[in-house]
């Protein structure tokens, strides 16, 4: 099923409504879509490296607009809509599991679930079933997309074929450093 979708996604990013495409699987990923963005900033970056910065700020628009969808799903379409999918998908120990990262980082752990490969569709959700403030949902959402996206488009940009492989190839694994490091630091200065 990935590999299908996948395969899509990179026939989508050379289409001449390419752009239009990139906006709504952004918007989409943030809420339910399972591919991550990256496999089309990418290509269409690499395409046209005269609107990485552009493609990044639609891309990061269009995901926090996603997210905010998202979040007003869990606020108020939780038990009667949100529960029963996540637990057809399979998705509740995974849910619990945000409950309590929620409970004990907030901001934290949406800039973190927007900036790595964790999928954020379930944080923008969570938050808003949750109930955190939107504001700092906002803040959070915006910072760490942005960097997401404009760190791969400027990866793509100043890097051009060989980078995009080893992006593709290395994704997960400089997610996780990140993380790792951004955690490593919350706690020593915390």
């Amino acid at each position: 099923m990935f590999t299908v979708l996948y395969d899509r996604v990179l026939v989508w990013s050379r289409h001449r409504l390419a752009t239009r495409y990139l906006i709504i699987m952004s918007f989409a990923e943030s809420i339910f879509f399972p591919i991550p963005v990256d496999v089309m900033l990418a290509p269409m970056t690499l395409a046209r490296p005269d609107k990485a910065w552009f493609y990044a700020s639609i891309t990061s628009l269009a995901s926090v607009t996603g997210g905010l969808f998202g979040y007003l799903l869990g606020y108020f379409a939780f038990e009667g809509l949100v529960e029963p999918l996540i637990t057809t998908a399979g998705y509740t120990e995974r849910y619990i599991q945000v409950n309590e990262w929620f409970k004990e980082y907030g901001f934290w752990v949406v800039f973190l679930a927007g900036f790595s490969p964790i999928p954020y569709k379930i944080f923008t959700v969570s938050a808003g079933a949750l109930q955190m403030a939107i504001l700092p949902f906002l803040l959070a959402s915006a910072i760490g997309r942005s960097a997401r996206f404009f760190l791969v488009a400027g990866l793509i940009y100043w890097g051009g074929d060989a980078m995009e492989r080893k992006l593709r190839e290395y994704i997960d694994v400089l997610g996780w450093i990140v993380i790792s490091l951004v955690v490593s630091l919350y706690f020593i200065y915390a």
